[in-house]
């Protein structure tokens, strides 16, 4: 018996890059990013996709798109702006850390690598096929930031990470 989840049809299609619906480099760039936000809550609300495993994949898109994003502005003598570079805050009562004690490489162990690879292509194929310029993707992926990090704030235990992240209403 196996644990691989099973990928819908749709979305199937989606990575493939068969699917008609996705906008093109020319699309406008406010489809393209509604394109990327509905895949993202479409996927994470049907997968129930826990706050450390969406962490992980928009923690790890952040980096590689802001690290391009800087090599192309160094090669120019660019600057960024710090919102884009640099974390939002979060709304959060004085958080202590409470997993000090609880070994991380645990935690890791514990994610559905599966789900989070699916997850990881739809940011992937969304940003690549429609050409979203970086700045609005991290942007957008800023906002994602500040929802997890004020749900893992609240975490009061390492099983907590593992709780659905809860997105907002019309987020």
């Amino acid at each position: 018996m196996t644990n691989a989840i099973h990928v819908p049809r749709a979305l199937q299609s989606f990575m493939s890059g068969q699917d008609e619906s996705i906008p093109g480099p020319e699309s406008p760039i406010e489809e393209k990013l509604i394109f990327l936000q509905s895949n993202m809550v479409s996927f994470v609300k049907q997968y129930q996709l826990p706050i450390i495993e969406v962490s992980l994949v928009v923690s790890k898109y952040l980096r590689i798109l802001t690290d391009s994003l800087v090599e192309k502005a160094n090669m120019y003598d660019e600057k960024i702006p710090d919102n884009l570079l640099e974390s939002n805050p979060i709304d959060a009562e004085s958080v202590e850390p409470i997993f000090l004690d609880f070994p991380l490489e645990s935690l890791v162990n514990k994610v559905d690598q599966d789900r989070m690879d699916i997850f990881d292509t739809i940011l992937r194929t969304s940003i690549n096929r429609t050409e979203l310029p970086f700045p609005q993707a991290i942007a957008l992926l800023r906002d994602w930031e500040v929802i997890v990090r004020t749900q893992l704030s609240r975490a009061t235990s390492p099983g907590h990470l593992f709780s659905p992240l809860d997105i907002p209403e019309g987020f």
